[in-house]
């Protein structure tokens, strides 16, 4: 049992935090020199999908040990898997973002991770129309059907801003077929992590009656970011092998300057601990959203979308663009706050509603 009263507008507020963490957490990754990439991401996915989900669990969750011995087997297991199957998607979010950029890697990924990771598990559990007949459901799903198209607009910023890089010729290493391909692959296994959240909330039940509380949806993240960490894991060891590449987390690169050795793990650190981030407020966050949890996703994602925009722009990504794009991403920024002003209001009433 959660006993935690429910508070749409703090819950935003506490998505907010987790969103800017997630659109920032990979923006460490353009300080980082003289590391292959699969150096960077395996060590910067030791924190966020290993590391830091177990050290977060010790301490917020009480007797977290009897917690682990006490929860279903099953929801163990489930929510590794479907962990496993996000961890595919992670890494080629990360390699999509070498190709075309922030700002349209988060567009897609995202975008379709929103639709899909928000719509698809009340369907399955067969609740989505009771709950879309209470009050406040049709703000609920013009929010959603908004952010969609806040999305759509990002991402047509982000296919003029290729023309406008292949006009200049700085495309660098821009390839729009190679990341679409990939951001698409991440976009639907995204999805996949909310269902492996999901499959652990017999364990955060069983951390809520051990009184968990509001932090009781961290001793999840130990099996959904185990199994990511796994795939991950394995790919990042398979690069290093065929490239020889595992020396470069010991050593620096021939002529780097004193402390680069020091300043890559650093920003890899920096890199895992905003990830992390996310998903440590994303449970505070969701514990407070009353009759439209569910939404929590959508809230998530399409503010992330916003936010990695707005980084975007302040890591001046669309400084050679055209007057047409960067009006196109403005518009795209305006339409994803509307989105979430939408859902907020919808959250709200609903929360009313049932109380």
């Amino acid at each position: 049992m959660n006993p935690l009263a429910s508070n749409p507008l703090l819950g935003v507020g506490l998505h907010g935090i987790g969103a800017f963490f997630a659109a920032t957490c990979y923006t460490p990754q353009k300080q980082v020199r003289g590391w292959s990439w699969q150096t960077y991401w395996l060590t910067q996915a030791s924190f966020c999908w290993f590391l830091l989900p177990i050290l977060g669990a010790m301490l917020t969750i009480p007797d977290w040990l009897l917690v682990l011995r006490e929860a279903p087997r099953e929801a163990m297991l489930h929510s590794f898997l479907l962990g496993a199957a996000y961890g595919i998607g992670g890494t080629a979010f990360g390699i999509s973002i070498r190709y075309i950029g922030f700002s349209l890697t988060y567009a897609i990924a995202v975008g379709l991770s929103s639709v899909l990771g928000t719509l698809i598990p009340p369907l399955v559990r067969g609740t989505l129309g009771s709950t879309l007949s209470k009050p406040g459901a049709g703000w609920v799903i013009f929010g959603i059907v908004v952010g969609t198209v806040g999305i759509a607009l990002a991402g047509g910023a982000g296919r003029l801003k290729e023309v406008d890089l292949t006009a200049r010729d700085e495309r660098g290493q821009f390839s729009l077929s190679k990341g679409l391909a990939l951001s698409l692959l991440a976009g639907l296994l995204s999805a996949v992590y909310g269902f492996a959240l999901e499959a652990g909330e017999p364990i955060a039940d069983a951390a809520s009656a051990r009184g968990a509380g509001m932090w009781r949806g961290n001793i999840v993240y130990i099996f959904s970011n185990s199994g990511a960490f796994l795939t991950t894991a394995i790919y990042c060891l398979y690069l290093h092998w065929r490239q020889r590449t595992a020396g470069e987390l010991t050593r620096a690169a021939p002529g780097a300057p004193a402390g680069a050795l020091t300043w890559n793990w650093a920003m890899a650190i920096l890199t895992g601990c905003l990830w992390y981030g996310q998903f440590f407020f994303y449970n505070l966050g969701h514990v407070r959203m009353g009759t439209y949890k569910f939404t929590s996703w959508a809230i998530h994602m399409i503010m992330l979308v916003l936010f990695s925009n707005v980084v975007g722009l302040v890591l001046r990504e669309w400084r050679q663009c055209r007057p047409l794009t960067r009006g196109t991403i403005a518009a795209a920024l305006a339409v994803l706050v509307t989105a979430v002003l939408l859902l907020t209001y919808g959250n709200y009433v609903g929360d009313l509603a049932a109380k």
